[in-house]
């Protein structure tokens, strides 16, 4: 017997993505559109930085470099813009670093039309990108409680991720195809009209300024913000539990010598994707995550079962199998990321969500940087294959010890949420 149409309507609806928050809220989808376009234009500057470098200098370590001018403005600015975040208006915060982006992806465009292109820009511009994303993701992620009802935060928060991912999967190639054809200012210029659309979308958000007394950004400002974080004790495990699946499960740096060991070059791109492809397969059947109150359980979970398929891929010699559980890694780390953020953003005090944005920005960004590093040391140490199923065995063994030795986290439960 088969169920009416409008009941199959209706199941279908509880388990795929929930778009209430785009509908309800025109605040909400101006937020969004205006970060889908910014990253899309974005890909394109992220492509033809490291490109123009290579062609410039061919040398793999001056294109590394890129990240060590980044490493340091994105710690000191992610704390510093987070405390900012509390103390003006957030829109406003968000719209002036955006203009600022665009002027910096401006000054690639006219380097790039030199007839001899300086490479020393392309470094002091990278620098000043990091800074200027660090005062501005805080602001963003912080605003996105004011725009939406509490029982929609969940749905927005799934959205916002799946805007993410489909930039990271979409931007990348199409900037390849761009960088390769057209050249690397048709590239920089795309950035720029990025920014500049962006930039008029973001302009439509209503003001956001802060709530109650306004605090002066400050080293005790930002010191308040950090000892709250760890006071919530399930808030430091949700971000132990994030550290260590960036950490441990994401050897992205081996994934060319992966390549390799399966006899299938050709498959890099895919092995690069996988994970992505997880988290926007996950992010589309999301419709369920606004029925589940048990966060810190699904936290650990999502971050177990990345740790456990990197287990897997460690093992693995099919390079079928190795796609399959890279996927399934990726709708693991997304379901952790998506609770730990609703987590945050339900429970967070409106006077402080930035500083703790700017925390979790701490995290998010040099989590994966770490652990290159360490996915290369112990790859150089004791070879490819254990350096990624060890990092899995760690990951699931600290996740296992946070569900153990962090009760909060465990028991958290969004209907009685912690003060």
């Amino acid at each position: 017997m088969t169920n009416p149409p409008g009941v199959a309507d209706d199941a279908r609806k509880r388990h795929l993505l929930d778009l209430t928050p785009f509908r309800e809220s025109p605040d909400f989808r101006r937020l969004w559109w205006s970060g889908a376009i910014s990253g899309l234009g974005s890909a394109f500057a992220l492509v033809a930085l490291p490109w123009q470098i290579k062609e410039l200098t061919g040398s793999p370590l001056a294109v590394g470099a890129i990240g060590v001018a980044e490493l340091v403005p994105t710690i000191v600015f992610a704390l510093y813009g987070g405390m900012l975040a509390d103390t003006v208006d957030r829109r406003r915060m968000a719209l002036g670093c955006e203009l600022m982006l665009g002027v910096l992806s401006a000054l690639l465009l006219g380097n790039s039309l030199l007839d001899r292109p300086m490479l020393w820009p392309l470094y002091v511009v990278a620098a000043c990108v990091a800074a200027l994303q660090g005062l501005q993701q805080p602001s963003m992620e912080a605003a996105l409680p004011r725009l939406v009802p509490p029982d929609q935060l969940t749905a927005a928060i799934a959205l916002s991720s799946m805007r993410m991912t489909g930039a990271i999967l979409i931007g990348p190639v199409a900037a390849g195809f761009v960088v390769a054809g057209a050249g690397v200012p048709v590239s920089y210029g795309i950035d720029v009209v990025s920014f500049a659309i962006s930039a008029l979308v973001l302009a439509g958000i209503r003001p956001l300024p802060p709530i109650g007394d306004i605090e002066k950004a400050s080293l005790r400002g930002i010191g308040a913000g950090c000892r709250y974080a760890l006071r919530r004790r399930e808030l430091l495990g949700s971000y132990c539990t994030d550290m260590a699946a960036t950490l441990l499960a994401f050897p992205i740096a081996l994934y060319p010598f992966l390549a390799d060991e399966l006899h299938a070059r050709w498959a890099l791109g895919l092995l690069y994707s996988a994970t992505g492809i997880g988290g926007l397969l996950a992010s589309l059947t999301s419709g369920w995550a606004s029925r589940v109150h048990r966060h810190g359980r699904m936290v650990l979970l999502g971050s177990g079962v990345l740790g456990a398929c990197m287990i897997g891929v460690g093992f693995a010699d099919q390079l079928w199998l190795v796609l399959v559980l890279l996927v399934i890694g990726g709708m693991g780390h997304f379901v952790g990321d998506l609770f730990r953020s609703t987590l945050w953003n339900q429970t967070v005090p409106d006077h402080l969500r930035g500083r703790l944005a700017g925390i979790e920005l701490l995290i998010g960004a040099s989590g994966p940087q770490l652990g290159d590093i360490r996915a290369g040391w112990a790859g150089a140490r004791f070879g490819v294959r254990p350096s990624i199923w060890s990092g899995g065995v760690i990951c699931v063994v600290i996740v296992a010890a946070i569900a153990t030795t962090s009760p909060a986290l465990w028991r958290y439960d969004a209907r009685t949420p912690a003060s």
